[in-house]
Parts: structure tokens; sequence; C-alpha cells
């Protein structure tokens, strides 16, 4: 099996939880912000582990799911509410209820399309996630890339 190009079936993803999207998603998510911040060199080497924390943290994530949801498709929207309405107890003080159960939500989405092969939407996706992030924190003076 491709792991990197996976296109399972609906009836298969369809018995994976919402955490298990998420859980999935959350790694997604991560490894496309650091390819993004090593391909443009937005970040030092010894830099880039806080770069990075900047883009991942449940924060930015919920900041970036609010500018996402106005471009989902109604399949999209779905995927997100139920990971953002999962029962799950938020890890981190650092990010409100709200705050995690929404980047939880992001984090299905992002789990759900890599399991569906859709590295487009996965990747245009991003773009708005990364604009929105720099935007709401006054940083990035280069607009996202395609990876």
């Amino acid at each position: 099996m491709d792991y990197f190009a996976l296109n399972i079936p609906d009836e298969e993803i369809k018995k994976i939880s919402s955490l298990g999207l998420a859980h999935l998603g959350d790694a997604v998510y991560e490894l496309m912000a650091r390819s993004w911040l090593c391909a443009i060199g937005r970040a030092t080497a010894k830099g880039l582990h806080a770069a990075t924390i900047r883009y991942v943290s449940a924060p930015a994530q919920a900041r970036a799911a609010a500018a996402c949801l106005p471009h989902l498709t109604e399949e999209e929207e779905a995927v997100f509410r139920r990971g953002r309405n999962t029962k799950s107890v938020p890890g981190r003080r650092s990010a409100s209820h709200e705050e995690y159960h929404a980047a939880t939500g992001l984090e299905a989405l992002f789990g759900y399309l890599y399991l569906k092969g859709r590295h487009e939407r996965l990747c245009e996706l991003f773009e708005i996630c990364v604009k929105s992030i720099d935007a709401q924190s006054g940083g990035g003076d280069r607009a996202p890339q395609k990876l």
C-alpha cells in the first residue's frame, strides 16, 4: 500500500471515528506546515519549531478553521462539524474549549481529505489557513506557495 497516495473507499472512512480522523489530520496539517516553512525559507533551522507551533497550535487552527468555513462544500462542512462536535477532553490550557473543538474539526477534515486522496483540495484549504493565520498575527510577507 502507498501510504502517501491513499484513496480509501467511503464506507471504510465512515468507520473511522472523528477523533481518529483528527489524529491523522493533525499529522497531515503539521507535515504541510513544516514542508511549507522549509520550502519557502520562512524560518532559520533554530526557529523552525517555534514557527511551526505558530501555525499548528489549537488557537491558530481555530482561526484557520473560521477562515475555511465559507469555502467548504456541504460534505466537507459535515466532516468538520462531526470533528468539532466530538466529545473529548481538551489537552492543553493554551486554548479555550471552543478553540480546541474548532481545531479538532479542522484536523478531522484534513484527515478525511487525506484518506480520500484529495491532495489538491488539502493544498487549497491549507493556503487559506496560512493566509488567515498570517493576517491575524500580523506576520508573513510571503504568500503560501503550492506544495
